[in-house]
């Protein structure tokens, strides 16, 4: 087990106290409102349930991480409520869709139009560079050419990437990669992002810039950021740390300060 998973898989403490941990002082309409989540993989004695019935809400405009041990369930919730994976019951409400009513088509369309996301691997295509990344989900999101490649030096740029903008995937860093994909989520302004360990692979700076991005475009854009990481530096961005251990909720409202070791 690592430091990390070491702090954040302490002792919870008593509801009360999670829940009041950090006051919610406004409320606000939910981006997300999940009911009753299970999902499990295998069957029969080799069955694994992953979640176990998980009601999860986060509002519009927040910044909430999901923080708990290997194994807890973290990267498979973002799934379900993000439309990569079809939980095995339950509901997702997503921004005012009842995300899994509707056709695997109609999903892909729904997240094309709102939906930034920032995976772990990078996913990055290895024959483009790093602007051209952003200009083919620019274009599928129906931008103008004239604007693709405006916005993606804009954004690289933003992201200290400036000087690696024709560069493909093979010549930049685990860190470069990592910012190119963090830039391609944010760059057509989604109203949600998803992001898996968006930090694991950048340095105390890089992570730093990174996570400015993401509370830049919460909280001068509106977005919605749901973000799953084992990275404790990251609790001091959040609006709201959510735990989870052997695919429950353990606090919707966690003391930032568990987590500042």
């Amino acid at each position: 087990m690592t430091a990390h998973e070491q702090v954040i898989s302490r002792p919870v403490a008593p509801r009360a106290e999670q829940e009041s941990a950090r006051p919610r002082t406004e409320t606000r309409e939910l981006a997300i409102d999940a009911r009753g989540l299970t999902k499990a993989f295998g069957k029969g004695p080799a069955r694994v349930e992953i979640l176990k019935g998980i009601d999860f809400q986060v509002e519009t405009g927040e910044i909430a991480l999901v923080m708990g041990p290997s194994g807890s369930g973290k990267s498979t919730l973002l799934a379900a409520v993000s439309g990569l994976m079809k939980p095995d019951s339950g509901s997702v409400i997503s921004l005012g869709t009842d995300l899994w009513t509707m056709s695997r088509g109609e999903i892909d369309k729904f997240r094309l139009r709102n939906c930034g996301f920032v995976f772990q691997g990078f996913n990055l295509f290895p024959a483009l560079t790093a602007s051209q990344q952003i200009e083919v989900l620019l274009k599928f999101a129906g931008v103008k050419r004239a604007e693709r490649r405006e916005t993606a030096v804009t954004i690289l740029k933003a992201v200290g990437l400036g000087h690696r903008i024709d560069y493909r995937p093979e010549k930049l860093s685990g860190g470069e990669k990592q910012r190119v994909a963090i830039a391609r989520a944010l760059a057509k302004k989604p109203r949600l992002v998803f992001a898996d360990e968006p930090t694991s692979a950048l340095d105390g700076e890089n992570g730093q810039l990174a996570m400015d991005l993401l509370r830049k475009a919460a909280k001068e854009q509106g977005a919605t950021v749901l973000c799953v990481t084992h990275d404790v530096r990251l609790a001091q961005y959040a609006d709201r740390i959510i735990t989870i251990e052997d695919g429950l909720i353990t606090s919707t409202n966690a003391d930032p300060n568990h987590f500042a070791h």
